[in-house]
């Protein structure tokens, strides 16, 4: 994995934050993340710093992943700087041809591709509706597709809560599922990848301490987070604002 200065100085970073704020990381089947060859490394988005301990998590397996994220985060120099050193695909949310060709050009290459087929941060913090870019461009590339699943991140930094960056001893966990290969239609992995993803997120949870009333807690576990309908319609607010704004 040399060869890449940015990306390593990006690594040891993370790697001294997550021992400052005294993260208690848990992982499991890194032996699910192939050896070589392309990918398609699928995970939930529960919050803006769960990919930090899914890529350390994906180096201890070592390998890199090649994250796609909003176009706009490169609007910050510094940002856009670290995010071209790390390979980061671009995606503009208006126009995402591009990004997806891309993205089959690296998968093609034999890189990790990591996507978040829910698009944006599940404000429920449940596995959302999925988009079928993951299934479709594993299938173009013919690559398999790794589903995972972070849980406990979303106590560091997610949308719309107070932001933990000091130190706090949260556990997070991350686990990787069986490689699932590509077939068509799209439609149908895709919701093997969905059905996939939700089983592994309950299980992962079964591993967790989830005080009552907590505001990263699932309402099915006795948080006071959003349901997927109440969040939904959350989502349909914010971007009805951004239409009009």
């Amino acid at each position: 994995m040399a060869g890449e200065p940015v990306y390593t100085a990006v690594e040891m970073t993370a790697k001294a934050m997550s021992r400052f704020q005294g993260v208690k990381t848990s992982r499991k089947g890194l032996e699910n993340i192939p050896a070589e060859g392309g990918a398609v490394l699928a995970v939930n988005h529960t919050g803006y710093l769960d990919f930090i301990q899914l890529g350390l998590a994906v180096s201890a397996a070592g390998r890199r992943m090649r994250i796609m994220a909003k176009r706009e985060l490169a609007n910050n120099k510094v940002l856009g700087f670290l995010m071209r050193g790390c390979g980061v695909i671009e995606v503009d949310r208006a126009a995402g041809a591009d990004a997806y060709a891309e993205a089959v050009n690296r998968l093609r290459a034999g890189e990790l591709v990591t996507v978040y087929p829910e698009a944006t941060i599940s404000r429920s913090f449940e596995i959302k509706a999925f988009k079928s870019g993951a299934a479709r461009m594993a299938i173009q590339a013919d690559v398999p597709i790794v589903p995972a699943i972070v849980w406990g991140a979303q106590r560091i930094a997610t949308k719309g809560k107070p932001r933990h960056l000091g130190r706090h001893h949260f556990p997070v966990s991350v686990a990787f599922g069986t490689p699932i290969e590509p077939h068509e239609p799209a439609a149908t992995l895709t919701e093997t990848l969905r059905n996939e993803m939700v089983a592994m997120l309950h299980r992962v949870q079964e591993d967790f301490d989830h005080p009552a009333g907590a505001y990263w807690v699932p309402r099915r576990l006795g948080g006071t987070a959003p349901t997927l309908e109440e969040a939904a319609e959350m989502d349909r607010r914010d971007a009805e604002k951004r239409r009009t704004s």
